[in-house]
């Protein structure tokens, strides 16, 4: 039996055995049955059966257990690898709580100054935003109607980049009576300031990265054009 059979064979029953689900337990059918809102059924680790299948056509291709070695290898560099990528329904779902977060701020601040109290402010900006910002502030009003403590209610906006100073003052002003619209005003200034520098940033990222495939394709006009008759002269000066 050779090598790369022996690869395919070990890592086609890795992949088989990442992507079936496991045994079906009691609490297993019942959840099947009746449902479960807090749990959802397993699904196939779409990342690790990927990095497997790569590992395996790596390790047929080359053979030998060298191949075996180098598509073990493989898997494992496309498992990591592929992990840090930021799915695409995720990075819409951030950059749009991002631009979001400054006009919630204003629009909290508003509600407050004219006398509302907290959690129907927070209640009234989640209805006007309607986006996955607006789900996490209508999470927040919940909390804080059913008298949970601010510390526990704002940490819904936790995973929101940049919410946590929303949180904070909102925490803050709810334990020393703090007002809370002044600071929300400061901290929309601030997000917008914060968002034009990385705007910014990105702006000359993207210059750069647009030049340098360009800088590649005249290297080899450069090479033929300026190099090469210059080794050419020399080769023929010397022989």
């Amino acid at each position: 039996m050779s090598a790369s059979t022996v690869a395919a064979g070990c890592l086609t029953v890795i992949a088989l055995v990442v992507a079936l689900p496991g045994p079906a337990t009691t609490r297993g059918r019942l959840v099947r049955v009746l449902g479960d809102a807090r749990r959802p059924p397993r699904r196939p680790d779409v990342v690790r059966v990927g990095a497997v299948l790569g590992g395996l056509a790596t390790a047929i291709v080359l053979g030998d257990w060298g191949g075996l070695a180098v598509g073990v290898a493989v898997a494992i560099g496309l498992d990591r690898s592929l992990r840090r990528l930021e799915p695409a329904a995720q990075r819409a779902r951030r950059l749009r709580e991002l631009a979001d977060l400054p006009l919630a701020a204003d629009l909290l601040a508003a509600a407050l100054r004219s006398g509302a109290p907290v959690d129907r402010a927070v209640g009234a900006v989640a209805q006007a935003l309607d986006g996955p910002l607006g789900d996490r502030l209508t999470a927040v009003a919940r909390s804080l109607r059913l008298g949970a403590e601010p510390e526990e209610a704002w940490a819904h906006l936790a995973p929101v980049p940049g919410a946590e100073r929303l949180a904070v003052a909102a925490v803050r002003s709810a334990g020393s009576g703090a007002a809370l619209a002044g600071a929300l005003t400061r901290l929309a200034d601030d997000l917008r300031a914060d968002r034009a520098v990385a705007t910014e940033a990105a702006a000359r990222r993207a210059g750069v990265l647009i030049v340098l495939p360009l800088g590649l394709c005249f290297l080899p006009a450069f090479i033929l054009a300026g190099l090469v008759p210059v080794i050419v002269a020399v080769l023929d000066d010397v022989l």
